[in-house]
């Protein structure tokens, strides 16, 4: 080909040039060269020194972009030669490139070839031209410039993969170190997971089978209390810890359901909080209010005000109000409340489908419903609570309560659903192999027998939760969250002091809804009992002592 001669013969006038350096030469090597290897004799080991390169320039127009376009060539040959080294080195580096990265610079690399192919043919063309003068101005400036943009581009380029390969082999080293740790950590820790006594039952198949149970018992509550002024029940909550993902109990796992209540028709609602409690315990009375029925939408066809219709009507024409059947007084009754609600369930049972496999048994109880269900090889334990609703919130006041003695007409707030909410929510969040549900039930399986509350290790957990990122929770930390629940323990008995975990708190997730005055209230002390007395003191901290022993014995000998 005409290009091919005036190649060889614009080489021959700078074969000085070439012979010093002989880097140009890479546009002549045969294709069998297209394959970077570095034993090849036709790749020299030393570039072309500059100062020869514009000795050798030529001073004609013609002859100077007859010069530039072999250069170009020249170039965009040695950077898809040196863009192959590259692909074929870094495959040899290991598994950390790719191949999505690989296919993208084998592409570039072809893109490469295919410039300087096109790159030939304009030069064909343009020594039929060599007349065109104006063209062979522009031509030449344009050449130039692309000259200097690819290579800046190139450079750019291979500063790019560096920083990629760098990254991707640390990460790769990271992950190897980390997986050899795993590996080290797993025979070390199998047998201590084994020894934390997990409920027998399956949590999630109870908690499952307990809502469906609800859920069938609220359709019926629905029809046999449509035309009575007792309270109206809504749906069950699932609280407490089956429902947060653990449970203290090994065997006989209690299922506890919270039931919203709301005033019946003619009644409202109104919840006063109890001054004369203590600090640390915010306990509210509900207020049962007769509302007027006079005007407005009428519930039922012969539903009477109970403020405006005569006492005879109303007792003749119309079952008692709420103030005659559940309250003392003008405030709802826990205990009249749960006798009541027993009576419901016990007379709702041979309705459900359940009745049919399974056998009802109720459990004394004065402020909740207790019961359990067993159809010869498994059985369920539940306790119904139930509570009004502080607004639009997930704060109640329930009928649970803690305490030894508690007044009858004393509903003490619940947060037992913000906390459920909280489980659920880290949950959500956390890696499949996150062990924090682990830490608590090992460590609250250590603590049984001492004076420390399930509780309180509970919310010295939940504040950790909400402070240690998620991440920080799987397999491989699992001593370092044990260790931090254990050191949170100690520096709380030894300062007396241990925040409640919702009051207060402004680390809170948004979905979590509060009232604005337990949003912005001073956190109480559940360790308020060790401030005021020194003895108390003196035995948590001589109970931690047993307990820090019990814990080294567990770890060390596992037992």
């Amino acid at each position: 080909m005409q290009g091919q001669r005036l190649m060889g013969q614009t080489w021959a006038a700078h074969g000085a040039a070439a012979a010093a350096g002989g880097a140009v030469g890479l546009a002549l090597l045969p294709a069998s060269c297209l394959e970077p290897c570095p034993s090849c004799p036709h790749i020299p080991a030393i570039p072309i020194p500059a100062a020869l390169i514009v000795m050798s320039l030529p001073h004609s127009p013609t002859q100077g972009l007859l010069f530039i376009l072999l250069q170009t060539m020249d170039l965009i040959t040695f950077l898809y030669m040196l863009l192959q080294s590259l692909i074929h080195y870094l495959r040899r580096v290991g598994d950390v490139w790719d191949e999505k990265t690989h296919q993208r610079m084998e592409l570039r690399a072809k893109r490469l070839e295919k410039k300087r192919i096109q790159l030939e043919q304009e030069l064909e063309q343009l020594a039929l031209r060599q007349n065109e003068g104006v063209w062979e101005d522009l031509l030449w400036s344009a050449l130039q410039l692309w000259q200097v943009w690819a290579v800046a581009g190139f450079f750019i380029l291979l500063l790019g993969l560096y920083f990629f390969w760098r990254k991707r082999s640390d990460e790769a080293e990271n992950n190897g170190e980390e997986d050899q740790e795993d590996d080290v950590l797993d025979d070390d820790l199998r047998w201590l997971l084994e020894q934390i006594p997990w409920p027998v039952q399956d949590l999630q198949a109870g908690c499952e089978w307990t809502t469906g149970l609800m859920d069938n018992y609220t359709v019926y509550f629905g029809h046999v209390l449509s035309n009575s002024f007792y309270p109206v029940l809504q749906r069950a909550i699932g609280v407490g810890s089956a429902f947060e993902g653990w449970s203290p109990r090994e065997q006989d796992v209690v299922y506890q359901v919270l039931i919203p209540m709301t005033p019946p028709p003619g009644h409202s609602f109104h919840l006063e909080l109890d001054s004369a409690g203590h600090k640390h315990v915010r306990n509210f009375r509900v207020r049962v209010q007769l509302e007027c029925t006079c005007t407005g939408e009428q519930q039922g066809e012969n539903l009477l005000c109970f403020l405006h219709q005569p006492e005879e009507e109303l007792r003749s024409s119309q079952e008692p109000s709420l103030l005659d059947t559940l309250c003392i007084g003008s405030y709802l009754d826990v205990h009249k409340t749960a006798r009541w609600f027993c009576q419901l369930v016990r007379a709702v049972w041979p309705a459900l489908p359940h009745s049919h496999n399974w056998h009802l048994t109720l459990l004394p109880s004065r402020r909740s419903c207790q019961f359990k269900v067993t159809n010869g090889i498994e059985s369920f334990r539940m306790e119904m609570l139930f509570g009004v609703r502080r607004g639009d919130s997930d704060i109640f006041v329930s009928s649970q309560t803690a305490e030894a003695y508690t007044p009858s007409t004393t509903w003490p707030e619940t947060y037992a659903v913000a906390e459920v909410k909280f489980f659920k929510y880290i949950a959500s969040q956390a890696p499949a192999d996150s062990l924090h549900l682990r830490c608590l039930q090992l460590f609250i399986h250590v603590q049984l027998g001492f004076g420390f509350s399930t509780y309180m290790v509970k919310t010295i957990v939940m504040h950790l939760l909400n402070i240690i990122p998620v991440s920080h929770w799987r397999r491989r930390y699992f001593l370092q969250r044990l260790g931090d629940i254990n050191v949170n323990l100690r520096r709380c008995l030894e300062r007396k002091r241990l925040n409640h975990f919702v009051i207060g708190n402004k680390r809170l997730p948004q979905e979590i809804s509060l009232p604005l005055d337990i949003a912005s209230a001073e956190p109480p002390n559940l360790l308020h009992h060790l401030a005021q007395s020194p003895a108390a003191h003196s035995q948590a901290m001589s109970e931690y002592q047993d307990l820090q022993h019990r814990l080294e014995s567990m770890l060390l000998n596992g037992h």
